[in-house]
């Protein structure tokens, strides 16, 4: 199998209890303590990656972008899959070669444009034409954002998953929906369905997302801000300690 055949078939066969976990890398680093740790795969969050170049979520250059991902992609052995927001205004093809050209096996891809949803039918179109130009090469996570900017309703979630799954999406990806949708959702979505976890005292386990439905869980910008801020509290504890006392580095 080539890197996205694997990638696909980790999406295919799972017991409910054994969702995909796929941890969200921002830079090569991250990467590799992920590949290291035994994970088979890895997915990109924009946001994540945004903060390790310095910009906000949504202001990366498409040329950053895909040279951050194609850093990450080079640094581990697994498959790795994009977010590449909404393709930043590529066509198809040129979207696909450069996502190809990065290393990358698949992606994600949002509906939603400055916090407003996108037209569905003209959005599928869009993957339709991704899918065209892709062929199996790349597995493509369509994301729906009707919880995160649209009004939340499961039935027009479901309508809109199943407009992309037609047009040849290998999964969808319903973003920030309810933990108590999830079932809903399931039920109404064909294929692959992937749920955020978010870190939190009272979320559930990515164990508990696969008994609700979902077939993969990723973690968006949620591991690199934890990060952050373990970054942070090493950083408040060494000034604590005083100048004096500072670890030479050299």
């Amino acid at each position: 199998m080539n890197g996205t055949e694997t990638f696909r078939a980790l999406h295919h066969g799972r017991l409910p209890d054994d969702p995909l976990i796929l941890p969200g890398p921002w830079d090569a680093a991250s990467a590799r303590v992920f590949a290291e740790a035994g994970f088979p795969a890895l997915a990109t969050p924009s946001a994540g990656v945004a903060a390790s170049l310095g910009y906000a979520d949504g202001d990366v250059p498409a040329d950053e972008m895909f040279a951050a991902v194609a850093r990450i992609a080079r640094a581990v052995d697994v498959p790795v899959s994009a977010d590449v927001e909404g393709g930043y205004g590529l066509p198809a093809k040129e979207l696909v070669e450069r996502l190809l050209e990065a290393g990358a096996v698949g992606c994600n891809l949002e509906d939603s444009d400055g916090g407003v949803l996108k037209d569905p039918r003209e959005h599928a179109d869009y993957l339709a034409e991704v899918r065209a130009a892709a062929g199996d090469r790349l597995f493509l996570n369509a994301r729906v954002d009707t919880f995160v900017h649209g009004d939340g309703d499961p039935g027009r979630a479901i309508g809109r998953a199943g407009r992309y799954v037609a047009a040849g999406a290998d999964c969808v990806y319903p973003i920030l929906a309810p933990e108590d949708v999830l079932p809903l959702l399931r039920a109404g979505i064909q294929g692959p369905l992937n749920a955020l976890h978010r870190p939190a005292p009272d979320a559930p386990s990515p164990t508990a997302l696969g008994t609700l439905g979902a077939t993969r869980v990723t973690f968006g910008p949620g591991l690199q801000r934890r990060t952050a801020q373990a970054l942070r509290e090493i950083a408040d504890g060494l000034l604590r300690q005083g100048p004096g006392t500072l670890p030479h580095t050299g």
